[in-house]
């Protein structure tokens, strides 16, 4: 009885130990930390396990990278108290496995080094017009008949705002014009109605009204089919010939919808003017575009992470300067950046933030970097950021890091800012859409 308690008491205090370490603060640390690193060759990465204990690493491909200096293929125990630093040698993947005392697995890594990508920074102010698939439903009105009754037919058929009427009796609705003319083609027939509401396709009924102001057949409803606005370019891809820009998606105003695009296009635009952002009331950077100025891209895709295209054959970078390096995710840090962005007609310009906060994200998020405007010229013009500066590039060490993506109301100094990794993973996106 006195063997068997003893082992009992003894796989009481190892299950604690286990159980305690853990818990620890120590392995807790290396946890947060990410399970998957991407690094360029030439990259240094620093961990900091803060972990007082030895640590063998062993990896599947001992030709990728280095610890300290030393090779996987040794198999080195290091002292995780101390910052390990990870140095980039050849491209690919490896696994890398660590073990507390060279035996207890505490964490698993997967490192992927690739070459050097290099991007066109953006930060030209752009016009940004865009046309939808169908017409978005913006608004439900009542219809009133010549006998002076009102009708909703919009509500009865089971529409809200938000919905795209794609089909009008199976023909495709090129605009809010052809729509109106296919509702007084057969007006005292019933219509079927394609509609696209989030991801899902379904059919409906509607019988149009003949309005007694002017004798046309009306369903009773607000309709849009084209939106345009003011924004920042990003990047220009050279290899791909591709742009990215924004940052965030373009939504309808009144419904907050991400508009589903048939076309669009991006062109030069000129500020003309500065609304100053102050505490509870957003700023914005007013400019002058049209039809009639140059056409520099072609949109393809409009997504929550920014509106991607293809670049007219025409266009020359050389307005943007040179192309830069992109930094993943994993090595932004705190502190002092730059972004590019237009506040005038003297074009380009590099103004001073500080890199607040980083968010740890293993997705795909418009919120990755907390940013903070320090320029005091900037300060003094625009009053931190503005409408229009969505999109404008972060550059931190001489790589494009991220872009500019919203505004915090009640601090307009401040903003948030998207990982380029993210804006990249999209651009990649549209060549199935190309």
């Amino acid at each position: 009885m006195g063997k068997l308690s003893f082992k009992k008491v003894l796989g009481i205090i190892l299950a604690l130990f286990f159980l305690l370490l853990n818990y620890s603060p120590y392995v807790q640390g290396i946890r947060s930390i990410p399970n998957r690193i991407q690094l360029f060759e030439g990259d240094t990465k620093t961990l900091n396990f803060r972990l007082p204990l030895p640590v063998k690493i062993e990896g599947n491909n001992v030709d990728v990278i280095k610890f300290n200096g030393s090779s996987l293929k040794d198999h080195y125990v290091y002292e995780m108290g101390k910052p390990l630093s990870i140095q980039t040698v050849n491209p690919g993947d490896v696994s890398l496995d660590f073990k507390l005392f060279g035996l207890i697995p505490i964490k698993q890594m997967l490192v992927k080094v690739t070459p050097p990508r290099l991007l066109y920074p953006g930060g030209n102010s752009i016009g940004v017009s865009l046309y939808t698939k169908g017409a978005l439903l913006v608004g439900i009105s009542e219809v009133y008949d010549k006998h002076g009754v009102a009708h909703n037919p919009a509500l009865d058929a089971g529409l809200r705002p938000g919905d795209v009427i794609e089909k009008v009796n199976g023909i495709s609705i090129r605009n809010a014009e052809h729509l109106s003319e296919l509702v007084n083609i057969a007006p005292h027939q019933g219509l079927e109605l394609e509609i696209l509401r989030g991801n899902q396709l379904f059919l409906t009924n509607i019988t149009p009204i003949e309005d007694y102001h002017d004798g046309k057949y009306r369903l009773g409803m607000w309709v849009r089919d084209s939106t345009a606005g003011v924004g920042t370019l990003t990047f220009y891809d050279p290899e791909k010939n591709y742009f990215g820009a924004l940052g965030h998606a373009i939504t309808d105003v009144d419904t907050g919808i991400l508009l589903s695009i048939k076309n669009g296009e991006i062109v030069q635009s000129r500020i003309i003017d500065i609304k100053q952002g102050k505490r509870g009331n957003p700023g914005e950077l007013k400019a002058a575009f049209s039809g009639k100025r140059k056409v520099i891209g072609q949109i393809i895709k409009n997504t929550p992470y920014g509106i991607y295209g293809r670049m007219d054959k025409k266009f020359n970078p050389d307005a943007l300067g040179k192309p830069i390096p992109i930094c993943y995710k994993d090595n932004v840090r705190l502190g002092p950046a730059k972004i590019l962005s237009t506040i005038d007609e003297e074009g380009i310009k590099e103004f001073d933030v500080q890199i607040i906060k980083i968010n740890n994200q293993n997705q795909a998020s418009a919120k990755g970097m907390v940013i903070e405007i320090v320029d005091p010229v900037l300060l003094e013009r625009t009053g931190g950021i503005v409408q229009g500066m969505s999109g404008s590039p972060i550059i931190q060490d001489g790589k494009i890091v991220g872009a500019i993506t919203h505004v915090f109301v009640n601090d307009p100094k401040k903003g948030y800012g998207i990982f380029i990794e993210w804006m990249m993973e999209e651009s990649n996106k549209i060549i199935d859409y190309d």
